[in-house]
């Protein structure tokens, strides 16, 4: 994620902290043990920032919202405990011992307007933690909220989830169901769910998964180090856009927009890296459609790989996305068992890895509502993107229609000639390239 400036620092001051927790205590001895899908995931964070303009917000406190988190954390009591090691195994695990959730509250002299008028990615690392787990395991809270008053009246909620605890769909399905206890709604049962494979049991040997990537030992500060500097920028794609490009005569069958929008992108990176990786081999993150729903948080998004035959810079992007849709293959079991092959210790890397396409549409980050008020803009990004870059397809903004928000996390070196690329390909126009 992009660094911010002293000045760009001053413009959200009165940092206070404090922490929320369940307010039934969860008991004594508890631990959450971590499955291999949790560990492959552990330097990876979820961030997301919603915003709300103040008649969404009139007569909402901060009291209540915390008072909501209380009831909101007794069925998500995992997230507010702490990360251990076994003594024996140095395997981590949580241990739930209701040591809290972090909240921060802050101020901003912007309105709400005028934020979302700056359209500069880098900013919202102010509304959004930027902590990591460690480098002291059992003092770092793997849930952290921030709540930002802006001069209008207006709020944002900024929420920092370790994905170690689940992915996107189940960061957005938890975080929406905060939204229906601060209305005063009943929660959610949980659904009933299996549970995931216990870590420890032995596994059968299936060929090594191409999409992750084993990284150099973190210890206990869980964030890797990227070879260059990474950068990020956000565009919309509208409806008509999707109409157009999507119109092609040669197409008999219609292609998801998801795919579609991959191939157009994939080209336009191996186009931009022809001098050297031309980016063959990609990851796609989707939604399992057999997932569960209630009170429960995991990761169970399906991670596939799909290898390139031909040269990607020369095939048309109508074979490219038929080409991700039916040759993607499902790699969480091998991802599983090559975390458990030394006992879920080793440190891995899943987004970034190779590039990787990352399907949000079903994640309903704009389900979040306060006083029956969805917010006027979310943003959401995955911090911990490996060299490689990863590509976000997220739902258009609030009352878009069918479009689509992009986010692309590259190498700062590539951004201007991938910008030229998608403007030549019809996703970005003139103005995007600043």
């Amino acid at each position: 994620m992009g660094s911010t400036s002293t000045k760009e620092e001053n413009l959200v001051y009165g940092i206070r902290l404090s922490s929320v927790g369940p307010s039934r205590a969860t008991g004594s001895g508890v631990v959450h043990e971590l499955s291999g899908m949790d560990l492959a995931m552990k330097l990876h964070y979820l961030k997301a920032v919603y915003f709300f303009n103040s008649h969404a917000v009139q007569g909402l406190t901060v009291a209540r919202l915390k008072e909501a988190m209380f009831e909101w954390l007794n069925g998500y009591y995992y997230t507010s405990g702490r990360l251990w090691r076994s003594e024996e195994s140095r395997r981590p695990y949580i241990k739930c011992n209701d040591c809290g959730s972090r909240f921060i509250e802050a101020c901003c002299d912007k309105t709400v307007d005028e934020w979302l008028e700056t359209k500069d990615c880098s900013l919202q690392n102010l509304l959004v933690s930027q902590q990591v787990i460690g480098p002291e395991l059992n003092f770092s809270p793997p849930l952290l909220i921030q709540v930002t008053q802006f001069k209008c009246g207006g709020m944002s909620l900024g929420l920092s989830w370790a994905h170690i605890l689940g992915d996107a769909f189940s960061f957005s399905d938890s975080t929406n169901e905060w939204g229906r206890i601060v209305a005063g709604l009943r929660p959610n049962r949980p659904s009933n769910f299996p549970k995931s494979d216990d870590p420890h049991i032995e596994r059968s040997k299936n060929p090594p998964p191409l999409s992750v990537k084993q990284v150099d030992p973190v210890g206990d500060h869980w964030i890797t180090a990227n070879n260059c500097k990474m950068d990020t920028f956000s565009f919309h794609v509208t409806a008509s856009q999707l109409a157009i490009l999507q119109s092609s005569p040669n197409q008999t069958d219609q292609i998801p927009i998801f795919e579609y929008l991959c191939a157009i992108i994939w080209q336009c990176f191996a186009k931009v890296r022809e001098g050297g990786n031309q980016a063959k081999i990609v990851t796609i993150c989707k939604n399992d459609p057999v997932r569960p729903t209630g009170r429960i948080v995991t990761n169970t998004q399906i991670i596939s790989a799909v290898k390139a035959e031909f040269s990607v810079t020369e095939t048309s992007p109508q074979k490219l996305a038929t080409w991700l849709l039916n040759e993607a293959v499902d790699e969480r079991r091998q991802i599983g068992e090559l975390v458990e092959r030394d006992g879920g210790v080793s440190d891995f890397i899943v987004y970034g890895a190779n590039l990787t396409f990352v399907d949000l549409e079903e994640a309903d980050f704009y389900g979040l509502e306060l006083n029956g008020h969805k917010p006027d803009s979310a943003g959401f990004i995955i911090q911990g993107v490996g060299d490689e870059g990863a590509v976000l397809v997220l739902p258009g903004p609030k009352d878009s229609g069918e479009g689509r928000v992009v986010t692309i996390i590259l190498p700062g070196n590539q951004v201007w000639e991938l910008k030229s690329e998608l403007l030549k390909n019809g996703l970005l126009f003139e103005g995007n390239l600043g």
